[in-house]
Parts: C-alpha cells; structure tokens; sequence
C-alpha cells in the first residue's frame, strides 16, 4: 500500500514519535548492560539509582517467566493500540502522543522479549520495582489515554474514510 501525502502526513507524527521511544529505551539498555555488571547500581546508594536488572514477567514482577505468553499478549496490544489509532478520523496531537508513548514503549519490550528473552530493567527509584524507559512510557501513554477517554475527548471509533 502506497501512503498518499495526506496520509503521510497523518502518520509521520506518530511513527516518529513512536521511533524516539523505541530508540531511546534501546539505547539506555544498551548502556546499562554494556557499562553495569547484573545487579550492580550506579550509585550504590540513594533513592535514584540506575541499577542493572531484568524482568521475564510484566510489570510489577508479575507472571515471571512467561515470555512466550507476554509476546503473544504485546503483539495484541500492539494491534489494538495501531487500531484505535486508525479508526480516529482527525485524531488529536494529545492521542498521537499517547498512543506512540504506548506503541514505543511495547516496541521496546517486545523487542527484548523476541532478542534475548526477557526486558533489560534499570530505573530504580525507592521502594518502587525497578523499570525502564518503555515502561514509563507506556504508563504515561495509558495515563493519558485514560484521561482523554474520561473526559471525552476522543472521537467515536469508526472507520476512517479512505
């Protein structure tokens, strides 16, 4: 399928938006994973740290080691997600941003899930688990994805005309 421009143009925000998260939670993976040693926190104490982790569940530990099950169940999210987001006929910058936000950050996952068979974790602030930069911005897509449905300010899901 060969975008015409205006859709080009309706597309180019979100995928760009969605290749900045991507890229930026690899790149921190990446880091941490090159420069800590598993475990190891940098600093070693206080209540920001960034410590070298990794998750083979989802969020919050849950469903440890079921990678396969979590890949099947991003894949969804992923669809669902790509779906909203083309039934909007003139969907809203603040839509865009959440759901690329989410679209990034399940990417990012995803990504480390199919590479090497669960998620690169590192932001460890408190008592809070430890996570990285795609699941912030799936938490922060969802957020606000919540609050747009809440406050009605998404249009009707309905095809959008080609």
């Amino acid at each position: 399928m060969v975008l015409m421009p205006n859709k080009m143009h309706r597309y180019s925000l979100v995928f760009t938006l969605i290749l900045v998260v991507f890229g930026l939670d690899q790149i921190t993976k990446f880091l941490v994973q090159r420069f800590l040693e598993l475990g190891e926190s940098w600093p070693s104490e206080g209540i920001f740290r960034l410590t070298s982790s990794f998750n083979t569940g989802s969020a919050f530990g849950l469903f440890t080691g079921q990678n396969t099950p979590l890949i099947l169940v991003s894949f969804l999210g992923i669809g669902f997600l790509s779906w909203i987001y083309s039934t909007q006929k003139h969907p809203r910058r603040l839509l865009t941003g959440s759901l690329a936000l989410q679209l990034g950050g399940a990417l990012g996952n995803l990504c480390d899930r199919l590479r090497i068979g669960y998620v690169v974790d590192f932001i460890d602030v408190g008592p809070w688990p430890i996570f990285n930069v795609a699941d912030s911005a799936i938490v922060v897509g969802l957020i606000t994805l919540g609050w747009l449905f809440l406050t009605n300010r998404i249009s009707n899901v309905v095809p959008v005309d080609d």
